[in-house]
């Protein structure tokens, strides 16, 4: 979500593409220049209001919008992105929904333009006041009744913070919400940025106390999931050199405890670089610094590989110098292409590298975490890593990002690419196929969810800042 910046300000993409799958290459050329490889689904059906394009039998309703009113006398803020949802009953649900902003962008906030609404809300419980201008990133809940298919509630839950990106939800109810940001004091800020921060699963109008999770690590957050059998929170990190975190809470389920933050290591190999990226040489020189003329493969793991892996302890995790990760690459952990979203099912922990592979256009793993996770004696049964995709091939899919994966197996994920923007599936099998897509603009989904015993897919659309509900013949 890094290279959104610029894209999203100017609601022009400035990404490159998400590629193919090296192992289903012969099958897509089946159906070369047409996006829907595998037609799990069906073909897509053009939307006559221009929004979202679905398969035959699905259909979708906008559940909430930018600048609208909501519940608590707020507005509704902009740049929605990751997203949970909560099962309250048979016919509710809870969505608990990050807006990735800056203080700069009034005209996104809640608080009107010129945040005139401020003087609303009780300043112990923004987190960063930022002199008088509070930043606007932050948190909402909505309380939707599946059954009516009508939002009962809509309120802030979470106020100041930076850039709430992706982040991940608890198995106790809660909201882990992650800041892409590591700004430190100065300026527009009054405090420091690059934390994480639990939201409770409110279903009142009702604001957390803004307690930054500081034994997480501060660096440019994405997205968390957390094991529910050891307590151990995974983390990934927006950079293009990013490593992957564990946080070892002293108490499970209390993260605000304090704990141990380490990073991935792939055993028997320093340092290694999961990327994939290719190496330039030329081969017209002996001498390399000549500028090279072409490209070599220099791949780590293939797709279907399993590694074994441990986890190395991390210091300094406050890294005022935003070094956190070049440090622990200097002590070997492993490197990886922008970590963004991230998922915990049937005992795994699915993850997206959005610019990873040969052409730097994206791979997912899976981790398997070991049987004594967390303890003395993970070292006899380590956690493994295994690339699960690693596409080739930008007709299938462009830039995964955010993720998740759908009560019976297949992994959802959002697009955040230069073109068209589509919602695409990964069955078990490694196959994929296409759900939606955006017919509106060229802006990224995010935050893709389903909620226990209910048949919908919620997403949102960053702009023009829609959370919206999907139903169909789920197979």
């Amino acid at each position: 979500m890094k290279n959104r910046r610029n894209f999203l300000k100017n609601l022009t993409a400035v990404t490159a593409g998400f590629s193919g799958l090296q192992r289903y290459a012969e099958a897509a050329s089946r159906y070369q220049g047409y996006e829907n490889q595998w037609l799990k689904y069906g073909e897509l059906v053009s939307d006559p209001n221009r929004l979202l394009d679905l398969p035959k039998g699905f259909t979708y309703k906008v559940i909430s919008q930018k600048g609208k009113l909501m519940t608590d006398g707020f507005l509704v803020p902009g740049f929605p992105d990751g997203m949970a949802a909560y099962p309250i009953n048979q016919e509710k649900i809870l969505l608990i929904r990050n807006h990735e902003l800056s203080p700069h962008q009034f005209d996104e906030g809640p608080f009107g333009v010129i945040n005139e609404l401020a003087k609303n809300i009780d300043s112990k419980l923004i987190y960063d006041k930022g002199s008088g201008r509070p930043h606007l990133g932050g948190t909402t809940n909505i309380v939707y009744n599946i059954k009516e298919r009508l939002v009962e509630q809509e309120f802030l839950s979470l106020v100041g913070t930076a850039r709430n990106c992706a982040g991940g939800p608890t198995p106790w109810g809660s909201w882990i919400t992650c800041e892409e940001d590591v700004t430190i004091k100065g300026g527009l800020n009054e405090k420091d940025h690059g934390y994480n921060f639990e939201v409770p699963p409110y279903v009142k109008p009702n604001i957390a106390k803004p307690n930054p999770l500081k034994d997480m690590g501060r660096f440019n957050h994405e997205a968390i999931a957390i094991d529910p059998n050891s307590g151990v929170v995974y983390q990934t990190e927006d950079r293009e050199d990013g490593l992957i975190y564990r946080y070892i809470p002293n108490i499970p389920g209390k993260l605000h405890k304090g704990g141990k933050l380490q990073a991935l290591f792939v055993i028997d190999k320093h340092g290694c670089d999961l990327r994939n990226w290719p190496l330039e040489i030329n081969t017209n020189a002996d001498n390399l610094d000549i500028i090279p003329d072409k490209l070599v493969a220099r791949r780590e793991i293939e797709p279907g590989q399993t590694l074994d892996v441990k986890w190395i302890d991390m210091e300094d995790i406050q890294s005022p110098e935003d070094d956190l990760r070049y440090r622990g690459h200097n002590c070997g952990a492993a490197r990886f292409a922008r970590g963004e979203g991230m998922w915990y099912s049937d005992k795994n922990i699915y993850f997206a590298c959005t610019n990873g592979g040969t052409n730097k256009s994206g791979q997912i793993f899976k981790y398997t975490p070991s049987t004594f996770e967390g303890q003395r004696k993970e070292e006899v049964s380590p956690g493994t890593l295994t690339l699960f995709v690693e596409p080739n091939d930008t007709k299938i899919c462009e830039y995964a990002d955010t993720l998740t994966v759908a009560p019976w197996g297949d992994i959802i994920i959002a697009e955040d690419g230069p073109k068209l923007q589509y919602i695409r599936g990964i069955t078990p099998e490694g196959e994929f196929y296409t759900l939606a897509c955006n017919s509106r603009n060229l802006v990224e989904f995010a935050g893709p969810c389903f909620s226990k015993y209910h048949n919908s897919l919620f997403v949102n659309m960053q702009w023009p800042g829609l959370t919206l509900e999907i139903t169909g013949p789920w197979t």
